[in-house]
């Protein structure tokens, strides 16, 4: 070091030692942190890409909505038909005991055989007719028991109102979640059904957070289904609870005091779907692009309604391969409205959704994608189909396909974690 006037010279005492051992000052351990911490952060990141390139990827939702042609509201529905019962047939008569023969009679005279010959005869005729009238008239009551069960079903077909509906049959669903393309963990939709009852359970993990699930529970009226509990439990908050109070005709929430009116038909935001589907499966035909349907939906605090309209019919990738589904668009519910809840039903599973995306005002899409129906042993025939798994894909899973449409080829087809 050159010498300096202004800096005072150390005196040997105080220099170093030429042979101390090394040590590297301790802001250097906080460099290797930030360095070990970087090459943890670019493995995690590798680590998401790869995985997301595993995944199937779709075209973000047309915003192309085509001009409304037809407005439905709600009104009561038909059911499926059932199949009308048989008419049991009258039993028939009991045959009669075979006449014992009559003892031999003694020699008579010729006109008292006669006589007796005459009687047998009057009587076997008598027996002859009772047995062929007998005969006609189960005939007979056979015949107007069918017309009657005929006449009965065409007047209950003149005489039901509403629209088709069918509602899905029971099943365990899974669903990969994509939260602006990046994979997440696997959220579930439970639905049983059993033609009077049903229950729908969404059930979607987030990391950190803790899993969001969404129940709706009820029957199904002349509206179709008709929701009597909604609950949302956010992680790990208390869950938000809406009553469908249908004696008093109110909604009653318990996230807030005030109460709302209660509307015929009227759904919650997970029931809705499955509403659409009923419907979609009672009759595809209607649904063409540009009709839309009003739905009554009610949320934790509040009901509005909701306009739904047919979009058409797309191609959906799902793991295994491409779906032919129904697009569906929510249309906006006031002026201004930015959020966006599009919706996907596939006719090869039975009209149930194969997608289902929702799309934030800010921009963030959050998107639930078919991957595959969990297999159930008490589900029932042909609704697992052979080969159905955890992760199934179109062609491994069966599904019942929608009545009145064609035996399409089986394919295999979720909810939203966020408020629409």
């Amino acid at each position: 070091m050159p010498f300096s006037p202004f800096r005072r010279p150390r005196p040997a005492s105080e220099e170093p030692p030429r042979h101390a051992p090394f040590s590297a000052p301790p802001r250097r351990w906080g460099r290797w942190v930030l360095v070990l911490a970087a090459v943890a952060a670019l493995h995690w990141s590798a680590a998401r890409w790869i995985e997301r390139g595993k995944s199937v990827s779709n075209p973000p939702p047309a915003g192309d909505i085509p001009v409304q042609v037809e407005l439905l509201t709600p009104k009561p529905v038909e059911q499926a038909p059932q199949p009308a019962p048989q008419p049991v047939p009258p039993p028939a008569p009991a045959p009669k005991p075979a006449p014992k023969p009559a003892p031999k009679p003694a020699p008579v005279l010729s006109v008292e055989r006669h006589e007796a010959d005459a009687q047998a005869a009057a009587i076997a005729a008598s027996e002859a007719a009772a047995a062929q009238a007998a005969s006609e008239a189960a005939a007979a009551a056979q015949a107007a028991a069918a017309q009657a069960a005929a006449a009965s079903a065409a007047a209950a077909a003149q005489a039901a109102p509403g629209d088709k509906f069918d509602v899905p049959p029971s099943g365990e669903l899974r669903y990969d979640t994509l939260v602006n393309g990046m994979m997440n963990q696997t959220g579930t939709i439970h639905w049983t059904n059993d033609g009077q009852h049903y229950e729908m359970i969404v059930s979607i993990p987030l990391p950190f957070v803790g899993p969001y699930v969404y129940s709706s529970k009820g029957h199904i009226d002349r509206f179709g289904i008709a929701p009597e509990q909604y609950s949302e439990q956010r992680g790990r908050r208390a869950a938000d609870v809406t009553i469908f109070n249908r004696e008093t005709k109110q909604l009653v929430y318990t996230r807030t005091p005030a109460n709302q009116p209660l509307a015929d038909g009227a759904q919650d935001r997970f029931s809705v779907v499955m509403q659409l589907a009923s419907l979609v499966r009672g009759a595809p035909d209607t649904y063409k692009p540009g009709v839309t349907r009003q739905f009554s939906v009610a949320d934790n605090d509040s009901s509005e309604m909701w306009p739904i309209q047919t979009v058409g019919d797309e191609t959906v990738q799902v793991r295994g391969g491409p779906v032919t589904a129904r697009h569906f668009v929510r249309l906006p519910r006031r002026e201004g409205d930015r959020r966006r809840l599009d919706i996907w039903l596939a006719q090869s599973l039975g009209w149930l959704p194969v997608r289902i995306v929702q799309t934030e005002p800010s921009g963030m899409q959050i998107e639930l994608l078919w991957r595959g129906r969990i297999p159930t042993p008490d589900a029932p025939a042909g609704l697992n189909g052979p080969g159905a798994s955890n992760d199934a894909a179109p062609g491994g899973v069966t599904a019942p396909a929608a009545p009145g449409t064609p035996d399409a080829s089986r394919e295999t087809a979720p909810a939203q974690p966020d408020k629409p």
